[in-house]
């Protein structure tokens, strides 16, 4: 059975693509690599942004593997103008996934990046891998595999969450890993 584990970053200081793991983040990164120690991983891939290699960069240590980074598993930018009720045109990208505004991507473009990245990764037999991405795009993927994965379930992600997709006989199915994460 192959198995990807899914990450939702640990806890940073803001959005942009150079925002830092918080103190919180740091200690819930450390905790994380003690909760993951005793399942095997072959590859870890993180979208670039520093917070997700942060987070992820105390279980590549301890395993000694490196981390690839995939531009794929950027953040979704939903408008490059500054939205006062994004909350709301986020959720509208749920509901329509052509939907797009000012310099951003549909929910259908964003979840091809990481759709492309987890099904060349499916490909390789041998491999169980890490991918590290944000909560949106996971969000994205995880309704990929199961429509019913949407808005309200994106709001309740933690920083950090795990989810565990597997591909058995041809079928890819998740489920989210109920982990103690928010170790201070």
């Amino acid at each position: 059975m192959k198995k990807i584990y899914l990450i939702r970053h640990c806890e940073a200081e803001g959005q942009p693509p150079e925002a830092a793991l918080t103190e919180k983040g740091f200690n819930q990164a450390i905790h994380l690599a003690d909760l993951l120690t005793g399942i095997p991983i072959d590859r870890i891939i993180a979208s670039p942004y520093k917070r997700t290699v942060q987070s992820i960069e105390p279980l590549a240590k301890r395993r000694n593997l490196e981390i690839e980074t995939n531009d794929l598993l950027t953040e979704r930018v939903l408008s490059s103008e500054n939205l006062s009720d994004w909350l709301e045109k986020l959720k509208a990208t749920f509901d329509d996934f052509e939907l797009k505004f000012e310099g951003g991507e549909s929910s259908n473009e964003a979840a091809s990046r990481i759709v492309s990245v987890v099904e060349e990764v499916l490909k390789i037999e041998s491999q169980d891998t890490i991918i590290v991405t944000h909560g949106n795009l996971l969000s994205l993927l995880l309704n990929h595999y199961n429509n019913e994965f949407g808005f309200d379930d994106w709001r309740n992600l933690r920083n950090p969450d795990v989810f565990l997709l597997k591909k058995e006989n041809n079928k890819v199915t998740f489920e989210q890993m109920l982990l103690e994460l928010s170790k201070e």
